[in-house]
């Protein structure tokens, strides 16, 4: 066939359809791939529009790492006849598959990364010979190429944030925290390190999101990054002095107490206290640097226990019930710093205001 498109492909049959699965050289995307559907209203499109923001942040994901980055296939549609060429008796259902340059080819999954790669391109155009994997269907219906988009779309499960951060090696917090889970006693032995809950019958205490986040505003406040070895001292020197200081924790540590009976009865056993005792901890280290762990034991003063609605109802509860807003860790932050003597930024004072409540301060400069 002349005036086509041509690739190494491996024939199949998938719901009594036939369908190819071909490799294209990067450098093809742009040309083969057609994105005309931006102006089109949704119902007359075969896909999402594109998200603006997506496409910047996959492009730098493939230059940043050349030689690691990773891609899973296009899926794409196409009208009009192609030609599929056997190589031979034994191999029927590998050759090569010819797609007329006339034919209108249609992206059902993948148009970010299709908007990426010509973008990637761009900026390192050495790239090109590189190949990704391309499912071709022959059918461009409208109607059967925005059910492919809903099929191939209806069940995709985007993996748990903790597990991410255990699977993430380029993250240098997420390494950090790894290390944290394993070697703090804090957090050794109970942190769920798969999801981002905890159910009733878990032995788990922590989730190793909840430790990310919470590690993540803890370094920040005291103005580290995750990259040096003193950001992890420093965090785990926190954590692990914390865990003596909080008595319920040592008892869950030594077997005293089950995880259930903690996450039952106090707010400390939850992932808004963590990522608040980070905030409040970061600000301890950054005003104490050499005396800090000696302020740290005022914690203990703190009444966390769940029927404490007077103080909790409000920063850690609604009608009894743990909930995690960016605002109730700032309200639970402020009982901490309060018990610690810390001044309040600008920020903190107008959070405990609008609330309502009677932990008001000095703010600090």
């Amino acid at each position: 066939m002349q005036d086509c498109f041509t690739f190494e492909a491996i024939r199949g049959i998938q719901a009594g359809r036939e369908f190819f699965v071909a490799l294209c050289p990067l450098r093809l995307i742009p040309k083969v791939f057609l994105f005309e559907e931006e102006e089109l209203p949704p119902s007359l499109r075969a896909q999402r529009s594109l998200s603006k923001a997506r496409v910047p942040l996959l492009t730098k994901y493939i230059l940043d790492n050349p030689t690691e980055y990773v891609f899973s296939s296009l899926t794409a549609s196409f009208d009009g006849e192609a030609h599929f060429e056997s190589y031979g008796d034994y191999v029927s259902d590998a050759g090569r598959l010819s797609i007329p340059l006339s034919a209108r080819i249609v992206i059902n999954d993948g148009q970010h990364r299709r908007a990426a790669i010509e973008e990637a391109l761009k900026q390192a155009p050495q790239l090109g010979t590189e190949m990704i994997s391309v499912v071709f269907f022959q059918d461009l219906n409208l109607v059967r190429c925005q059910q492919m988009f809903a099929d191939l779309n209806r069940h995709a499960a985007r993996p748990t944030k903790s597990l991410s951060i255990l699977y993430d090696y380029r993250d240098s917090l997420a390494r950090l925290v790894r290390r944290l889970a394993i070697e703090v006693p804090t957090f050794k032995d109970l942190t769920e390190m798969e999801k981002t809950s905890i159910s009733n019958r878990s032995i788990k205490l922590f989730t190793l999101n909840s430790i990310y986040q919470a590690t993540s505003v803890f370094l920040r406040r005291v103005g580290l990054d995750a990259m040096s070895e003193q950001s992890y001292e420093m965090a785990q020197a926190f954590w692990t002095a914390l865990g003596s200081v909080i008595m319920e924790w040592r008892q869950v540590q030594s077997g005293e107490a089950s995880s259930y009976w903690l996450r039952a009865n106090f707010v400390h056993a939850h992932g808004v206290t963590l990522q608040a005792l980070g905030r409040a901890g970061g600000d301890l280290l950054s005003a104490y640097p050499d005396d800090w762990e000696r302020h740290l034991a005022c914690v203990q003063t703190i009444d966390w226990s769940r029927t404490n609605t007077e103080l909790w109802e409000g920063r850690a509860l609604v009608n009894g019930r743990i909930t995690k807003g960016e605002r109730n860790i700032v309200l639970v932050a402020n009982v901490v710093k309060r018990s610690l003597a810390l001044p309040y930024t600008a920020e903190e004072q107008r959070v405990e205001k609008r609330f309502g409540g009677e932990l008001t301060q000095e703010v600090s400069s």
